[in-house]
């Protein structure tokens, strides 16, 4: 309900079409629609909000502190623009504790996470799973 969020939705939906649209080989190389996206970033951060409006002066305030991390994705191609990700790794940590209940120790719970951390690097690194478990069995 604030212009100010509807504006930098915006801005945020057009960083996401750029990243879709930039070649791979151009990541280091200047662009004028990035420059763009900083320069409405820039102005969005310094704009005046309504002091009635106070979560979107609290989000303005986190978004000037963490600004130079907003458009990483722009910057280097291996970086998603969302956290997906992350959010499906700790999807196998949670659906275990479901079926299971819950860890029964500390220990158990941190095997776990390795060999799931494992697990999950082969897999987005396209790497055999079995492989990787097999060198780290015979060392």
């Amino acid at each position: 309900q604030s212009e100010w969020a509807t504006q930098f939705s915006r801005m945020l939906i057009l960083a996401l079409e750029l990243k879709k649209s930039i070649p791979l080989d151009q990541y280091l190389e200047p662009m004028r629609e990035r420059a763009q996206l900083e320069n409405t970033l820039h102005n969005l951060i310094n704009q005046k909000i309504d002091p009635q409006q106070i979560e979107v002066i609290i989000f303005q305030k986190r978004i000037t502190k963490y600004r130079q991390y907003l458009f990483t994705f722009l910057y280097n191609k291996d970086v998603p623009p969302d956290n997906n990700t992350s959010e499906q790794a700790i999807r196998n940590i949670k659906v275990k504790q479901k079926v299971s209940g819950m860890f029964k120790s500390n220990n158990g719970a941190q095997n776990y996470a390795t060999i799931r951390s494992v697990a999950d690097t082969c897999i987005k690194n396209l790497q055999s799973v079995l492989d990787a478990f097999y060198s780290i069995a015979i060392l």
